[in-house]
């Protein structure tokens, strides 16, 4: 394929605006840069790979940024810079769904460090930069030199009022009850992220099929740019295994294999593989090594991809191909990899467990004493230490984004410590995979969350994952509902999560439920599905093998739902349903409605009242413009009394109920009460009594109180109470009193 130079670009239509892709105008010095545009969003994403391997390096070094610069959407950023810093949590989302979507089509072996960059250069609200992202990265691999196995598309899909819509605009998604956003390539599905409110797995499938059809004119406008400017493809041959080397390894692997499989827990499993490894290393010699490197790329590589080239491409002149050759160790990993998977496609897995098995569940809750909520989740070597801690709206975090700044009120955080998983490092801020799975937790358990008007209380759910083997962000799907349900938080519904994996080799295939750390890591999917007993909240699917049948989906989402329902029943034994009351250590919230315009006798001259208000009483007070009042009161607070005076600051009286009043003042024909500040009315002294009063100082004296019914205003706004009519009446009948 020849390069060819100059502007390119084709439009396609996508959602209410076209999609333009250009190829030429911006970044001319990378060869898999393309700037993307739709409706007012700007997108350009490179991709660029250094030509010589890393050799250092037990891993494919791959970073994607996925970037919004503020300058797009006409703002400055805040904070003391006035500059963009690290990146938010939308940024680290859009970095890892790029990052999961074209990670799986780089060859295998293939050992380049390689950076992707997509920066959103200019910003639509109504516009969707994500999903732009997952079609650009795709698009700059496919035109750059780099081997890639793409193209991919990024689609995203939501259900509102029942009706499947592709590249939905912000104001639909905020109204659907399901939002996906979803890569698929020309073999199917490759990965998917998304929230739900509750919908069955069939929903869930049809939005996925409509994904895969609305992908087809992002796939073929690639394939066209490919063929009209892609940059010619480095040679890459992965290096393979000599059939001679590999009979020597699997001579020492096979009657040992079973000690693998019979080893518990997680730990001595490593150590017995461990062990294996070495004894392979131990009988392969220097030519096999050489062998290996040698003989054996051709074999992998015509065996895997029909060629010994990548994307059909020529090696250009002067180029050397990246052919790394392996070593005695990864020859032994590679063949005890092999010998797993296999065992496991016969019905053999690491623990023991059959395919379809939930690993056994433990819990309990309440048992940090001053936690406002608090729970222990264990299901087999995953454990989950999570709490939930109240307060009020003043705790709400800000986020600022390119949309603005705006407040979030149900916050989830999750943390992976390195003694989890038996290690030592060094403890940092929170990594990508750590915000990933706290917002994939979140999104599971927000659809049952109330709404903050009903209960307008802010939720931190932390959750500090204390062993893990496997399915730690699902075990804190599973804690978090926990202790949202011990902090008497009134979600709808418990939630409960599993991860569900895929091993396939050939016309053989297996679907495993609740996958271990080493089976996801061996495996060739990893799908989280998180809900309810009435359907799904959230899904995550990682596809390493570039296509799933949709029959193959169907069962893992059948399975997955008997998984759930399986684990919420274990739940139910631990905790079943919110506390009635909750716990003496959680704060208590009361809120009452005002008139706006009795807003500034609450606050009063210079904040005097209210600051005097919680002061005073312990209490938290906050005020909304249209005349809502929330009082949080912690432990010890005198919530009662701090009520009251919000309700003598604000409050007006009512023809027919009954107040108490504060006596202000004693003529001859009656007592002046004030019933609220500033508000006072008369008791004649015909309505003192009973039975006749000589002198009002008979009955009160200034500042005494007295209970009063409101019998009407006059026309000239005068009040008329009667204590009278109010004798004997019980204390709940006070308005203001409880």
């Amino acid at each position: 394929m020849s390069e060819r130079h100059g502007r390119w670009s084709r439009q396609l239509r996508q959602g209410q605006d076209p999609l333009i892709l250009e190829v030429g105008r911006v970044a001319p010095q990378v060869k898999g840069s393309v700037l993307l545009t739709a409706g007012r969003n700007v997108l350009l994403v490179t991709a660029v790979s250094r030509p010589e391997p890393a050799t250092d390096l037990g891993f494919f070094p791959l970073t994607v940024e996925y970037r919004e610069k503020m300058a797009g959407a006409g703002r400055i950023p805040g904070g003391f810079l006035r500059r963009e810093a690290r990146a938010g949590n939308h940024e680290i989302l859009g970095s890892r769904v790029v990052d999961r979507t074209v990670r799986p089509f780089f060859p295998d072996g293939f050992m380049c460090e390689t950076q992707i960059l997509a920066t959103v250069m200019s910003f639509d609200p109504e516009g969707d930069a994500e999903v732009m992202a997952i079609t650009g990265a795709s698009a700059a691999l496919t035109v750059s030199e780099i081997p890639w196995g793409g193209p991919v598309a990024g689609v995203r899909v939501a259900r509102v009022q029942g009706e499947m819509r592709l590249f939905p605009t912000r104001m639909e998604r905020e109204m659907a009850d399901l939002d996906l956003l979803v890569s698929v390539s020309r073999q199917g599905l490759v990965m998917v992220e998304g929230s739900a409110g509750e919908v069955p797995e069939e929903t869930l499938l049809e939005a996925l099929a409509v994904a895969g059809e609305g992908a087809t004119s992002l796939l073929e406008v690639q394939e066209e740019m490919r063929a009209d400017r892609g940059a010619e493809k480095r040679i890459f041959q992965a290096s393979g295994i000599d059939p001679v080397v590999r009979e020597k390894a699997t001579a020492v692997l096979r009657p040992r294999i079973d000690e693998l499989f019979a080893a518990q827990p997680k730990h001595r499993r490593h150590e017995i593989g461990a062990e294996l490894i070495t004894a392979v290393e131990e009988v392969l010699t220097p030519d096999d090594a050489e062998e290996t490197g040698r003989t054996g790329q051709a074999d992998l590589a015509e065996s895997a991809l029909g060629s010994s080239e990548i994307g059909g491409a020529k090696e250009p002149q002067g180029m050397r191909p990246a052919v790394p050759g392996l070593s005695h160790r990864e020859v032994a990993e590679r063949i005890l990899r092999e010998e797993i998977r296999s065992h496991t496609l016969d019905g053999q897995r690491l623990d023991g467990r059959a395919a379809e098995e939930v690993r056994p569940i433990s819990g309990e809750v309440a048992w940090l004493p001053s936690a406002h909520g608090s729970s222990i989740f264990t299901r087999g070597e995953t454990q989950a230490l999570v709490t939930c801690t109240l307060g009020t709206g003043r705790d709400q975090q800000m986020i600022e984004d390119l949309t603005g700044v705006r407040k979030e009120s149900f916050l989830l955080h999750y943390n992976f410590p390195p003694y989890s998983v038996g290690e030592v490092k060094p403890i940092r801020g929170p990594s990508r995979r750590d915000i990933g799975h706290g917002i994939l937790a979140r999104r599971a358990l927000w659809t049952v969350l109330p709404d903050f008007d009903d209960y307008p209380v802010t939720i931190r759910v932390e959750s500090e994952i204390a062993s893990s083997n496997g399915s730690s962000s699902m075990a804190t799907v599973c804690g978090g509902s926990l202790a949202l349900m011990d902090a008497g938080v009134p979600i709808h519904r418990p939630v409960a999560g599993v991860a569900m994996g895929l091993i396939v080799e050939g016309d053989r295939s297996v679907i495993l439920t609740d996958i271990l750390g080493d089976e996801d890591h061996l495996g060739d999917m990893d799908f989280k599905v998180a809900g309810t007993d009435q359907g799904i909240t959230a899904v995550q699917m990682d596809n390493k093998i570039g296509s799933l049948p949709r029959e193959t989906l169907e069962r893992a989402l059948e399975q997955a739902r008997r998984a759930r329902l399986h684990i919420l029943e274990q739940m139910s034994a631990i905790r079943a349903a919110p506390r009635s009351e909750p716990p003496s250590q959680a704060p208590q919230v009361s809120f009452l409605q005002i008139r706006p315009a009795r807003i500034r006798d609450l606050i009063g001259p210079g904040g005097r009242h209210i600051q005097g208000l919680q002061e005073e009483t312990g209490v938290k007070v906050d005020i909304e413009d249209d005349g809502r009042v929330r009082i949080y009161a912690e432990p010890g607070a005198k919530l009662q009394e701090a009520m009251r005076r919000v309700h003598y600051l604000t409050g007006e009286p009512c023809v027919g109920k009954i107040y108490r009043g504060r006596v202000t003042g004693l003529p001859d024909f009656g007592c002046f009460v004030e019933l609220f500040r500033g508000i006072e009315g008369l008791v004649h002294v015909s309505e003192l009594d009973k039975e006749r009063v000589e002198s009002p100082s008979q009955i009160a004296g200034i500042d005494d109180e007295m209970i009063v019914k409101v019998l009407g205003v006059s026309r000239d706004g005068k009040i008329q109470l009667s204590r009278k009519a109010a004798l004997g009446v019980d204390a709940a009948e006070i308005e203001g009193q409880s």
